[in-house]
């Protein structure tokens, strides 16, 4: 069996699949090849694995770049994710963290949002790249303050957190596992996270919803997904193995050491939930001018 993951190798998506990958070769008695297929947004492996026979031995890893921003970010795209796709299990949900360098005179969402009203596109937030998980946070947090604050997309966590910590830009919303070294040395100050709920990770920083933003979720996801045809009986038998898989406590080890919250569910679940993001991130993208013709 073969499970597609359109990162490269050793990086957190990719660890995660691993250690899903070798449970399921305990539990299926067949053997798991995780092929790393990155580049092109993710589109790479997202068309590799769509044009696979539907046989059942064809896993992709799926997540918001390959199912949500690229088809709302790209005009001509090589999938589509919801026809291309059977939808087998969402596995974790990510949020991120709002953080600020220490000389940003705010120490909550609220003080930010006044400093950011008063001081409009004078403050810069890094991301790792445009239709990054990191920019559609942020676009989203613009929206719903009424705020205005410009983008300088980086390519890749690692330069933007070099700017970040030297004060070159003055904000991120980046992944709690990057960050959370620098807030707790006090190079970086967590105003909020972006998930529904506080992260185990920080539990006394407050979401975003709480702190004066009702219904605001940002964040990444991710979870399997087969060729679309794949029989019915083959997606509820791999449905059942994720799920156990999942909630093995050396995998989920490996998702809390990457930020991530187990989920988990059925494959109508996962397909309602990709549906769902498409259209909510639609919105996000279309608001701040996210496009790429």
């Amino acid at each position: 069996m073969r499970l597609i993951v359109p990162f490269p190798p050793s990086g957190g998506n990719d660890i995660v699949a691993r250690a899903v990958a070798q449970q399921l070769s305990a539990s299926l008695g067949q053997p798991f090849v995780v092929a790393n297929r990155s580049g092109a947004g993710r589109a790479i492996g997202a068309e590799l694995a769509a044009r696979a026979p539907a046989d059942g031995y064809t896993l992709f890893l799926g997540g918001v770049g390959s199912h949500v921003v690229n088809p709302n970010l790209h005009a001509k795209l090589s999938y589509d994710p919801v026809r291309d796709f059977a939808p087998v299990t969402l596995i974790a949900s990510a949020p991120s963290v709002l953080v600020v360098h220490p000389s940003v005179q705010a120490a909550t969402v609220a003080q930010f949002t006044a400093l950011a009203k008063a001081n409009p596109d004078k403050l810069n937030y890094a991301s790792n790249g445009n239709g990054s998980s990191a920019q559609l946070a942020a676009v989203l947090y613009e929206s719903m303050a009424g705020v205005r604050m410009v983008h300088v997309p980086y390519k890749g966590v690692s330069p933007a957190m070099v700017d970040l910590l030297s004060g070159e830009v003055q904000l991120m919303f980046g992944t709690i596992v990057a960050i959370l070294p620098h807030i707790r040395a006090g190079r970086l100050r967590a105003l909020a996270v972006t998930g529904k709920n506080r992260s185990a990770s920080l539990p006394d920083v407050p979401t975003l919803a709480e702190s004066g933003l009702p219904g605001y979720e940002a964040g990444s996801w991710y979870g399997i997904l087969a060729p679309a045809g794949t029989p019915a009986a083959i997606v509820a038998r791999l449905n059942a193995e994720i799920n156990k898989a999942i909630r093995q406590p050396e995998v989920g080890e490996r998702l809390a050491a990457e930020g991530a919250e187990v989920i988990g569910g059925t494959p109508e679940e996962f397909a309602s939930h990709i549906k769902t993001e498409l259209l909510r991130l639609k919105k996000v993208m279309r608001e701040g001018g996210i496009r790429m013709e």
